[in-house]
């Protein structure tokens, strides 16, 4: 008789969620040969999550919007022609080889975020030229330094009338209405203020959004179920996450206000903190339970080295964050920690938890470190570097994978892959970092 989930062990929660990602799709495969090619790739990239051994070191190739690109269109074109977007991706997957692949779905959608008037990124046409191949953050102080107690005492309050207003145009009208809790008797009320033109015309846009996102949605999913149909897998099921420290100092201080905070008002920002990290803990877990997904993928930014000193990297970054990979954990999802930058004085601190709990993506990070201090334990990856991939050899990049190889791949646990991802460069180097997989990967 099966336990109740709540009755599971971490381990027996995490083996699990491996037995559902490890389960063929329902869908007729092209040939019997893609149906095997599926499985075997599908056990390689959980073999090395488990830092287990598995047939070879698997691969996961480092490109964004390089589809895009390699297809003879751009990202600006992409984000707006859906058809162009599946044309492009399905060339890729037409035209190389590949152990997983990064779904069509991580391209912004253009005309969403132009009826949002989105304020946190600049793309093409909007903040950047035309002919850019990628989009950029527009950090800003989207809540002020006084504004911690009205974050703290509702949080949801502050994001739906304060925050949201301030990032997204689209909701400007939010300012006028009073809180939800208001809504006790005679609730027509409360929604006087959508008489207002403003109040039309967002609802309005909205509903061209959600009939954007349906459009995207149907081409996305086509790609994605015809990538398994190919033989090929997507990456690891999950949800993207941020450190507690990050969703404050990206999302809603900026950088110099929250490094001003850690100065000047350092407890109201660990109360935050707290507050912060309690939402994400139940948030990541249900979306992720929703989709029976299996990792949290972490992007980490104000935790790299030089950001803060050791003593303010563990009270106020590493603190938080920990507890929030520890509830992950404990319901059977991987942590998987993109470390942008160096973590070169960060991983002792970070290497607590037992074999196949963690897993981590290095940009920069010394990879002999690495394997050194994480390797029993964690699943390791990165550190290809996106100029040797977009300008190099196909000499170098093989050589360069073979360096990477003999270094982390021994005992398993090891996936090839770049610090960062290329939006345009040299095909053959893609080519090039499969071979070198093939021919210095395969354990024996």
């Amino acid at each position: 008789m099966d336990k109740n989930w709540a009755e599971l062990t971490p381990e027996e929660k995490r083996t699990k969620r491996f037995e559902e990602f490890l389960k063929l799709p329902d869908i007729e495969f092209n040939s019997p040969e893609a149906k095997e090619l599926y499985q075997k790739r599908q056990k390689r990239i959980a073999d090395a999550y488990r830092v287990e051994i598995p047939d070879r070191v698997p691969v996961s190739l480092p490109v964004e919007n390089f589809p895009a690109y390699y297809a003879g269109t751009d990202f600006k074109t992409v984000m707006y022609n859906y058809d162009e977007l599946y044309r492009a991706w399905r060339k890729f997957l037409d035209d190389f080889e590949m152990d997983s692949i990064a779904s069509p779905g991580l391209v912004m959608q253009g005309r969403v975020y132009d009826l949002l008037d989105y304020h946190g990124y600049h793309w093409p046409g909007h903040g950047l030229s035309d002919n850019a191949p990628g989009y950029q953050y527009n950090e800003g102080e989207y809540m002020m330094a006084d504004e911690y107690d009205a974050l703290i005492k509702n949080p949801s309050d502050f994001w739906m009338r304060t925050y949201m207003p301030r990032i997204f145009g689209l909701f400007e009208p939010l300012k006028q209405l009073q809180s939800l809790t208001d809504i006790w008797e005679a609730p027509s009320l409360y929604f006087m203020p959508f008489m207002a033109p403003e109040f039309k015309d967002m609802l309005h846009r909205l509903d061209e959004i959600g009939d954007e996102l349906a459009k995207w949605t149907q081409i996305v999913g086509r790609f994605s179920i015809e990538a398994m149909q190919a033989g090929v897998p997507a990456g690891m099921g999950g949800a993207l996450a941020k450190a507690p420290f990050d969703i404050l100092g990206d999302t809603l201080r900026g950088t110099r206000g929250i490094m001003m905070d850690v100065m000047e008002q350092p407890d109201k920002l660990l109360e935050a903190i707290d507050v912060i990290t309690e939402i994400t803990i139940s948030n990541l877990i249900s979306a992720i339970n929703k989709s029976n997904g299996l990792m949290a993928f972490f992007v980490l930014h104000k935790g790299a080295d030089g950001f803060l000193s050791a003593k303010q990297f563990e009270k106020f970054y590493w603190h938080s964050l920990r507890k929030l990979m520890l509830a992950l954990i404990n319901e059977g999802i991987i942590p998987m920690m993109f470390a942008e930058g160096s973590y070169d004085t960060r991983i002792e601190t970070c290497n607590e938890f037992k074999k196949g709990e963690v897993a981590w993506l290095f940009d920069k990070t010394d990879m002999s470190h690495a394997k050194e201090v994480l390797g029993d334990t964690c699943c390791i990856s990165g550190n290809l570097p996106t100029s040797l991939v977009a300008t190099g050899t196909v000499e170098e990049v093989k050589d360069y994978c073979r360096k990477l190889i003999e270094i982390c791949a021994p005992g398993g646990g090891y996936i090839l892959t770049g610090g960062a991802s290329i939006h345009t460069g040299k095909p053959e180097n893609l080519v090039a970092i499969m071979e070198a997989a093939k021919e210095y990967g395969v354990y024996r």
